[in-house]
């Protein structure tokens, strides 16, 4: 069998796993040592011996420990009330528009994006905070859901992201880069989604009544009260960057930053027991996958897959747009069935080689980092479509009195936005890399 061929098998194995509910880490975990094994001609020594340099290589890897840090910022910043703070500051200035609290709920998830990293936490805590306003001033159920739901997706697209640092480390690339690049794309993703509630509320003024209007005095008090996380936002991304830390030093510049902030805000001893045990629970969970990732990546790199299909891709002559066009079709359907952390650890290894073997006119620096950009915006679009949509099934768990199908039928035109949006990266590369360029 060709490696392409094995790879197939490999997929279909996967896939089948996952249509019986195995958690995606055992899956890919699963599949690979068996595909090894496999391949090995059944010997038991050489799968032994990978088996225990994967999990040394993965755990004693020194740039992962900036993941806990960024889901330890996150952790504060759920318990110690910046959420609410960024909310009122938003709508203090914009609320008082039609559909205002809605778009200040968006950018609220934006402002918490920047010190979180996770689009599942900011969605499950920004709709604790925003929920109770729009049902106060009588939005529609399904408005106020799609937009928190859509808002959610914001938590990795805005820097801190943890996808990004994984693809940073499959990559080699650097992490600074990739924030500085996600900062433009995101602040775009956040207008567009403010756009998308301005139009649905101008065509039924009834789904996002305009919120009371607030005194410059009362502003300028929210003001304040958000200094500091813009600041500590400020730190990490230029620290990082500007090279005056590593992402690691940075990091935990922040969530020392942030837990300060939080006990500042009245985080007491149990949230900060709470913190402390969300983030150990979310970074074993990430690091799970990654091991389940690891050996079902050394699996197909046995198998020859990513080398073939590299090479298969560029003996066929398509043009390059219209393979990374397929590429981020492929990305959109896993988000059927795959969560976006796994998404980037499955097919970083095989579509990277692809992607970086074509010539789009751009320095393979260049190259990488638009990639990575691209790979973030359609791998967040799986948090919201239908069936999986897993920001919408958090929302909607806290909106109760909202049915399901109305939230998937909010969510729609905020898709809309986001197709637009990557359309616009695909065709215009320099939206993602001028901030790098200028920096660089």
């Amino acid at each position: 069998m060709s490696g392409i061929a094995i790879g197939g098998v490999i997929f279909a194995a996967l896939m089948l796993m996952l249509a019986l509910r195995v958690p995606i880490g055992a899956a890919m975990f699963a599949a690979g040592t068996a595909a090894y094994f496999t391949l090995t001609g059944g010997a038991l020594a050489p799968i032994l011996g990978v088996l225990k340099n994967v999990a040394y290589a993965r755990l004693s890897n020194y740039d992962l420990v900036v993941i806990p840090m960024f889901l330890l910022m996150g952790q504060f910043a759920t318990h110690g009330g910046l959420s609410a703070r960024l909310f009122r500051f938003v709508s203090a200035f914009i609320g008082h528009l039609k559909g205002g609290v809605a778009m200040a709920a968006i950018g609220a998830c934006a402002g918490f994006g920047a010190i979180c990293g996770s689009s599942l936490a900011t969605a499950a805590t920004m709709g604790q905070v925003a929920l109770p306003e729009l049902r106060r001033y009588g939005y529609s159920g399904r408005l106020a859901t799609g937009a928190l739901a859509a808002g959610g997706t914001l938590g990795i697209m805005i820097p801190p992201s943890v996808p990004l640092v994984i693809y940073a480390i499959l990559t080699q690339e650097s992490i600074g880069k990739l924030f500085v690049a996600a900062v433009v794309p995101g602040l775009i993703a956040m207008l567009g989604y403010m756009l998308v509630v301005h139009v649905v509320v101008t065509r039924d003024p009834r789904a996002g009544p305009a919120g009371a209007r607030t005194a410059w005095p009362e502003r300028l008090r929210t003001l304040v009260s958000v200094a500091p996380v813009a600041l500590v936002f400020v730190v990490v991304i230029v620290g990082i960057y500007g090279g005056w830390a590593n992402p690691t030093e940075a990091a935990a510049i922040g969530a020392a930053a942030c837990g300060l902030l939080a006990a500042l805000g009245g985080m007491r001893r149990e949230g900060l027991v709470a913190s402390l045990l969300g983030t150990a629970q979310a970074t074993a969970m990430i690091f799970l996958v990654l091991l389940g990732a690891d050996m079902l990546n050394t699996a197909l790199a046995l198998s020859q897959m990513p080398v073939e299909l590299a090479a298969w891709v560029k003996a066929q002559g398509f043009t390059p747009m219209l393979v990374m066009a397929a590429i981020l079709a492929i990305y959109i359907l896993l988000g059927c069935v795959m969560d976006s952390l796994a998404m980037i650890l499955l097919t970083i290894p095989i579509f990277y080689p692809v992607v970086m073997g074509l010539d789009f006119g751009l320095p393979d620096s260049d190259k990488s980092i638009w990639f990575g950009i691209l790979a973030l915006m359609v791998v967040e679009i799986g948090l919201v479509h239908p069936p999986v949509g897993m920001n919408v099934f958090i929302i909607n768990r806290l909106a109760r009195d909202v049915p399901l199908v109305e939230t998937f039928k909010g969510v729609l035109p905020f898709l809309a936005s986001d197709l637009v949006r990557i359309v616009l990266l695909l065709a215009f590369p320099a939206i993602s890399l001028f901030l790098v360029r200028a920096g660089g």
